[in-house]
């Protein structure tokens, strides 16, 4: 198979399962994905769309793809920190905004999640309820923006991301459409790769920015070429549980968790 020049997007040298794609496939993955999100616009009856750009992969993928299919114009991104959030991946956010020459905004959403955490103090000592709160803050913000503006809000999750749950709800879901949603995260960085997003940006390490420090890997357990390994051949492949440990040589606790 016809390979694009990216084993950088793999995250070892030696993952349990390579799931890139194709040269011919990325192209048809990135013209059907563009198409989508015209096609979801238009149906709207909408002038364009809202994206919250975080400066990880899935958001800026979304963000290079909705200004292919909808120009300069079509899109508004909005970068919304918190206290929590590393400013050097806000910079990120912005620096995709400027290089790909769309409108944006920054909202800094301390200020109004600190409300929710005076509004119910005995809260704020639980780490996910207020991480959960600057995410669905984002989302309020997002459909603020469409809104006003009659916009969609586009979605930035991955496949990994929806077979896992790993997710906020009401928060990044709350939104119009999944664009890149049938990608595994590996496929998002090679697409990614594939479409001229800056090596930095490919090979960041995913966060989904709800506490200082937090990853996605560990908070799954594992990388994310694991989890898509795993949901590859065991749910989407259905494989039983030991037949994909013997596949993968992976723990069968991973499969389980």
């Amino acid at each position: 198979m016809s390979q694009t020049p990216a084993e950088s997007v793999l995250l070892s040298d030696d993952p349990p399962l390579d799931l890139r794609l194709s040269t011919a496939e990325l192209d048809a993955a990135r013209d059907r994905i563009t198409s989508f999100i015209a096609d979801v616009v238009d149906d709207a009856g909408a002038d364009g769309a809202v994206l919250g750009l975080s400066g990880g992969i899935d958001s800026t993928l979304t963000a290079h793809l909705a200004v292919e299919a909808l120009g300069e114009d079509g899109l508004h991104g909005v970068t919304m920190p918190a206290e929590v959030n590393d400013p050097d991946v806000m910079s990120d956010a912005e620096r995709v905004a400027r290089d790909l020459g769309i409108e944006y905004d920054v909202v800094e959403i301390q200020p109004i999640a600190e409300r929710f955490f005076e509004a119910f103090p005995e809260a704020t000592d639980d780490r996910t309820a207020t991480g959960n709160v600057y995410v669905r803050t984002r989302a309020v913000v997002n459909y603020f923006v469409a809104n006003a503006e009659n916009r969609v809000v586009l979605g930035t999750g991955n496949r990994a991301e929806a077979m896992t749950g790993y997710f906020t709800k009401y928060g990044d879901q709350a939104v119009d459409c999944n664009p890149i949603g049938n990608l595994y995260k590996q496929q998002v960085r090679q697409l990614a790769a594939h479409v001229g997003v800056p090596r930095d940006l490919v090979m960041q390490e995913p966060t989904a920015g709800m506490w200082e420090g937090q990853t996605d890997a560990a908070e799954m357990g594992f990388d994310y070429d694991t989890v898509d390994a795993i949901l590859a051949v065991h749910v989407d492949g259905g494989l039983s549980r030991s037949a994909t440990v013997r596949e993968l040589d992976v723990p069968a606790e991973a499969v389980d968790r």
